[in-house]
């Protein structure tokens, strides 16, 4: 079987909700994507930060989760980081309620494709997550997971179909996003709490 690992990468955050602090914001969202991601089988589990962010990532962490440097925060520098796995996934941490199938469906394709990504739901910009063998293939270029499509993906892969693009999921990047979390789903616990919070009279 091949060994597999899902890393949650703390990249940057740009936004808050109102009365609610963008550093506890960016913590609230990335505890709830580690919880995820420790619940998911069959998968080794890590995260990624850059160096100023090394603390972060130690705050939240389980025990004996890989934390991992890396120079930028970009899939390509995560996949260069890994060593002796298969077959990996990065994943954005601004999605608390990310189903765990979607995590499965970003992985399942490397079965035969080497690479695949997941868009965000609703055509916004940037991804939800990169999967590849290992090493990624020379042809994938640097991606901003902010920014990203699926066709800056493939531009230059042999074949189209190498790239394969599987379901998508929003991201929590503005006020919009934020109306479409749904109290009845499970998880995203910390967000939550931290929502519950800021919707209370001071």
């Amino acid at each position: 079987m091949a060994r597999r690992v899902v890393v949650a990468l703390l990249g940057p955050v740009h936004w808050s909700p109102p009365g609610v602090d963008l550093a506890e914001w960016r913590a609230a969202l990335a505890e709830d994507v580690i919880d995820l991601l420790a619940t998911l089988n069959e998968v080794e589990v890590a995260v990624a930060v850059t160096p100023a962010d090394r603390a972060l990532a130690d705050a939240l962490v389980w025990p004996g989760t890989a934390v991992y440097e890396v120079a930028e925060p970009t899939p390509n520098a995560v996949f260069a980081a890994l060593e002796g796995y298969d077959q990996a996934a990065v994943l954005v941490s601004d999605v608390p309620d990310l189903p765990a199938l979607t995590v499965g469906k970003l992985l399942r394709p490397l079965t035969t494709r080497p690479v695949a990504v997941a868009p965000v739901e609703g055509g916004g910009p940037g991804l939800l997550g990169v999967a590849s063998r290992l090493p990624a293939p020379d042809w994938l270029p640097p991606l901003e997971l902010d920014t990203a499509t699926p066709a800056e993906a493939r531009a230059n892969a042999p074949r189209p179909g190498d790239v394969a693009v599987t379901a998508g999921w929003r991201r929590l990047r503005g006020p919009a996003d934020l109306a479409t979390l749904d109290p009845a789903f499970e998880g995203w616990e910390a967000t939550r709490a931290l929502l519950s919070g800021s919707a209370r009279p001071a």
